[in-house]
């Protein structure tokens, strides 16, 4: 699965959607809220979705020609499932409703099968059962339904557990279960849902042996996830968060709640493409905000991103690590024209970042390329090249494959936003008030064509990254090609740097 944890030095239905105007909710470093009992404030007084503490409710009658599954009858729901043509709508009474004790028990769907609960109406594994509902079948749909009590295995999930294709999960809430909430296919919509505290993820977006497409996240509520707190069971893992996306092409993340993780909030990880992440409310995730990690193409745009990366900022910086630790870090990620998307850039604009642990990182790891031992996504290679077995000397030290054999942190516009700090918000004096563009001196391996400065001062100089007219309120700090070159305003506008042209600071705290 390419897991990895980033370090600097090394590797590191229609949808009828409830948005509530925010209201003041406050929130202090670590807290796990995961049932908060009002929508964030946000400086930008956006609107988002809360859905976890209203959900809709389901149908109160089965529908016209539904199949009425007994919450009395154990293993009702697989059994009539298993008995009935495909396209067939399934109607939950309230109740709880059980699947057989076997820990393999699960419901299987066939092709345009519809699971709809009334009012009341949960499936629990009861801690015994490992999955809801798994198979191959496309085009099936589950609304209005509690999902909870499952016990899927690292990495795995409980809804969709086989990643099919064209499922629909509306107005349902899904939570308290370990592993991942649900898997994802391509065409999967998600909407108007409440993934909540799962083990490890509200959502793990990976299918086996393949890509995915056509991927809508709307209108969520994400929060509380990772509660078996997988980076203290497995270090470095790079396993936890609301959602995990792998090789997902084409996604439009848009409208979503996403509060109170333990880890990253949202973290697109290994050979993502066309990303639209926009109007989310991103707030008080333990980790990142927003992290993109060996990606491409991304429009991020109009999200309000508050209080994150408190725990894990805090905690590097209290360790001495000098790594600008962002609330939106861009790994080895960048706009690739030679790749279809609906932008051939990285565009960051229009977003609200305030009082999280500093602001964004853009880096380049140089020793993290094909069949690299670094390259922490084992068996992984860039997009624009299709054998991997290529990139090695001699023609890794030559163009094409120079530049193709590496993941690439270019093309960056980071432009129109409103960076806020106050440190007293925060509570820090240091190492929470940076923005960044930088990679380590190159070492390893010995055949490596990338070693010294040559990574640090491309991505520095001759990439494409740039910020300008955006607005500082706050102390903020710089850091170009190292973490040991620390710049004032003055220096990151001027030479050789010359950035942020056009943009407005004001120093003082908070603004």
């Amino acid at each position: 699965m390419g897991i990895k944890r980033r370090h600097w030095a090394l590797a590191a239905a229609p949808l009828t959607l409830a948005l509530l105007t925010a209201t003041g909710c406050e929130s202090t470093p670590g807290a796990r809220a995961a049932e908060p009992t009002a929508a964030p404030s946000t400086s930008a007084a956006r609107s988002v979705a809360q859905v976890c503490a209203k959900p809709a409710a389901g149908p109160a009658k089965a529908p016209a020609g539904a199949v009425t599954v007994d919450p009395a009858v154990v293993g009702d729901l697989a059994a009539k499932t298993r008995s009935s043509p495909p396209n067939t709508t399934f109607w939950l009474r309230p109740g709880q409703h059980r699947l057989d004790p076997d820990r393999y028990a699960q419901v299987i769907p066939k092709k345009g099968d519809s699971y709809l609960g009334a009012p009341g109406a949960v499936l629990d594994g009861r801690k015994k059962n490992q999955y809801a509902f798994g198979g191959t079948a496309r085009g099936v749909t589950i609304g209005y339904l509690t999902v909870q009590g499952f016990v899927a295995p690292e990495n795995e999930g409980v809804v969709n557990h086989d990643s099919a294709d064209g499922w629909v999960i509306e107005h349902a809430t899904i939570q308290y279960n370990s592993g991942a909430g649900l898997m994802a296919g391509a065409r999967q919509q998600v909407r108007a849902s409440c993934l909540r505290g799962n083990g490890q993820y509200g959502m793990n977006a990976y299918k086996s042996g393949g890509r995915i497409s056509g991927l809508v996240v709307e209108g969520n509520e994400i929060a509380g996830n990772n509660r078996d707190d997988w980076e203290r069971r497995r270090p470095g893992c790079g396993c936890t968060g609301g959602v995990k996306f792998w090789a997902v092409d084409g996604a439009d993340v848009r409208g979503n709640w996403v509060h109170d993780n333990r880890g990253a909030g949202l973290w697109a990880d290994t050979n993502n493409n066309d990303f639209r992440i926009e109007d989310n409310v991103l707030e008080a995730n333990d980790g990142a905000a927003l992290i993109y990690e060996t990606s491409y193409n991304a429009v991020i745009r109009d999200n309000t991103i508050r209080r994150n990366n408190w725990v894990e900022g805090r905690k590097e910086a209290e360790r001495g690590d000098s790594f600008p630790f962002a609330t939106v870090y861009l790994s080895e990620s960048g706009g690739e024209p030679r790749i279809r998307a609906r932008t051939d850039k990285i565009d960051v604009y229009r977003n609200v970042l305030e009082n999280n642990w500093s602001g964004l990182t853009l880096w380049e790891n140089a020793d993290r390329f094909c069949n690299s031992p670094a390259n922490t996504s084992s068996g992984d290679c860039t997009l624009l090249v299709r054998n991997t077995k290529r990139c090695a000397q001699p023609a890794i030290a030559r163009q094409p494959l120079y530049g193709d054999c590496r993941w690439k942190t270019q093309r960056v516009d980071i432009h129109g936003n409103r960076f806020v700090l106050d440190k007293s918000v925060v509570d820090c004096t240091v190492k929470c008030d940076r923005m960044a563009v930088l990679a380590n001196y190159g070492t390893y391996p010995d055949w490596s064509p990338y070693k010294g400065e040559r990574v640090a001062q491309t991505i520095t100089h001759r990439q494409h990254n740039r910020w300008h007219d955006n607005v500082y309120l706050g102390p903020w700090k710089f850091v170009a090609l190292d973490p040991s070159r620390i710049l004032d305003s003055g220096q990151w506008q001027g030479a050789p740097y010359r950035q942020d042209a056009g943009s407005t600071f004001r120093a003082r705290d908070g603004g």
